[in-house]
């Protein structure tokens, strides 16, 4: 395998990319990169103005970005199928599923489902959209589902019984058990692929210790002023943090049921593939989500 360059990637014109959530941080620098190998780049995002910002910053940096916008609220699970009818595309060859929500400091909260909204966004709405999704995926020549976890999601405890934490809800611990529950379902959508010969791929990414603080300014992004020493040292920025997503979309050895991550202690720097061990292997846990998960979407 040759060694992947960060900054010269393989170009993909002709290719058409989704990411979710593509209008801010991890995901609209995931977005300028794709942008920048040549393939047409929509951006998932609720706000038309904030794409429409983003797509502005982008075009500033890649003059010839081929750039568009698909009104994506995942917190509203029955409008998703609408949303995809309306993207007018013959097929996909990959989608980002990268946005997410973290209410800090803030009461539980539930989507018009009556689904908690922390959950109901970053794991149930990618679970929904990628059904959606998968006619067009399976019509490209070898479309990619590459899901964004966490850090902080290898190390969550998923409780089945309470995935609603209607219990015990903390706002984080609700988060990472979202983007571990993201993570499982990945893993289990590669097994059910992989089952029926499916020539797509399913791929989990995670960003590492990506900070505010670290991450070169946008317009659609200031990076706030004060030291930056010394969590440079161990972490890094988000434009950094969306390599691993990067690399799981354009890097033509990937294989499904991979991961990729950052390569110095999974916090930051190039990415690499990462070993899928502990939780992330537990294909019992990964199949009873997925009942779970198809219950609650109906």
């Amino acid at each position: 395998m040759g060694q992947w360059d960060v900054h010269h990637l393989p170009r993909a014109d002709g290719k058409t990319f989704l990411v979710t959530g593509g209008n801010a941080g991890i995901g609209y620098f995931v977005a300028e990169q794709l942008a920048g190998s040549g393939a047409t780049v929509l951006l998932g995002s609720r706000n038309a103005a904030k794409a429409e910002a983003a797509m502005s910053s982008i075009r500033s940096r890649v003059p010839d970005a081929e750039l568009g916008h698909l009104r994506l609220d995942l917190s509203d699970l029955s409008s998703i199928e609408s949303s995809v009818d309306t993207l007018g595309i013959e097929r996909l060859d990959a989608v980002v599923c990268n946005a997410g929500v973290l209410l800090e400091d803030q009461p539980r909260q539930e989507t018009a489902d009556g689904l908690e909204l922390t959950f109901a966004t970053n794991h149930l709405g990618h679970f929904v959209l990628t059904h959606r999704l998968m006619p067009l995926l399976e019509a490209a020549e070898a479309g990619r589902v590459v899901t964004t976890g966490s850090f902080v999601g290898k190390s969550a405890e998923l409780d089945l019984d309470d995935l609603q934490s209607k219990r015990d809800y903390q706002p984080k611990r609700t988060y990472a058990r979202s983007k571990l529950a993201q993570m499982l379902f990945a893993f289990e959508l590669d097994r059910r692929l992989r089952a029926t010969g499916s020539t797509v791929l399913s791929v989990v990414d995670h960003p590492g210790g990506a900070l505010d603080s670290l991450t070169p300014p946008r317009p659609v992004h200031a990076a706030p002023a004060g030291r930056k020493f010394p969590a440079g040292l161990l972490l890094q920025g988000k434009e950094a943090g969306a390599w691993p997503a990067v690399r799981a979309v354009l890097d033509p050895t990937v294989r499904g049921g991979e991961m990729f991550g950052p390569r110095v202690f999974g916090l930051r720097g190039e990415p690499r593939r990462e070993p899928v061990r502990g939780k992330l292997a537990d294909t019992a846990l990964a199949a009873r989500l997925w009942a779970a998960s198809a219950e609650l979407t109906r």
